[in-house]
């Protein structure tokens, strides 16, 4: 009798060890990018199959869940002319309960009527950051620099973006606990070729974006 006990009880231990490790493996590592119309992919041909979120999780493979959480024209500031804060995309993102986020604004905030609050920009990216770190699936946060602007266009320019912008990104960075940054500006800035609008990457240009995240989240 305690032998056929002890039997049951070793199916028992071993039938929740075949589900708990057939749960873990088929659980993707859930990605979230945040950001604005570069994210969402505006310009980019077959937008759908070629934006960076879509390209990154080709990259990632089968064991992530990369979702795009891009918006045309947001800001980061929460008093620009389209706060993210308040688009869908913010309530989406956190709700999805991401393990992995990544951030990419501030290339509307450069324009004249959303710079005007530039003192308020590194603030509100550490308010973002701490918001996404407190959600219970306790996510690693990535911001990135802004993207390079190959021709002003839309009051985007790339005197703000550069030498204002991407130090109030620095700022945020360090002074937030356990965030990386992700250089996206660099590996950009060498290809206005790759901006046949002046401001948003085509193709190939997500695709070297996708290509430097993944470099970071592998």
């Amino acid at each position: 009798m305690v032998k056929r006990l002890s039997i049951w009880r070793c199916c028992f231990v071993l039938a929740l060890w075949i589900y708990w490790a057939t749960n873990l493996v088929a659980a993707p590592i859930r990605v979230a990018c945040v950001g604005d119309s570069i994210t969402y992919g505006a310009a980019i041909q077959d937008r759908v199959n070629n934006n960076y979120p879509v390209v990154l999780d080709r990259l990632l493979g089968a064991g992530y869940d990369v979702k795009n959480f891009g918006v045309n024209g947001a800001t980061l500031l929460k008093k620009g002319d389209k706060p993210y804060w308040k688009e869908s995309a913010f309530a989406a993102a956190k709700k999805f309960k991401p393990q992995l986020v990544v951030i990419k604004l501030g290339s509307n905030d450069s324009k004249p009527q959303n710079w005007k609050y530039k003192d308020e920009f590194t603030k509100d990216l550490i308010d973002l950051v701490r918001i996404f770190k407190q959600l219970e699936s306790q996510p690693q946060v990535w911001i990135c620099k802004p993207a390079p602007v190959a021709k002003d266009r839309w009051g985007i320019t790339e005197a703000v973006v550069k030498q204002e912008v991407i130090p109030a990104v620095v700022a945020a960075a360090r002074q937030s606990k356990g965030v990386k940054l992700i250089d996206i500006y660099k590996v950009l800035a060498p290809h206005p070729e790759m901006f046949p609008d002046g401001v948003h990457p085509n193709a190939a240009g997500a695709k070297l974006m996708a290509t430097e995240v993944h470099r970071y989240l592998k």
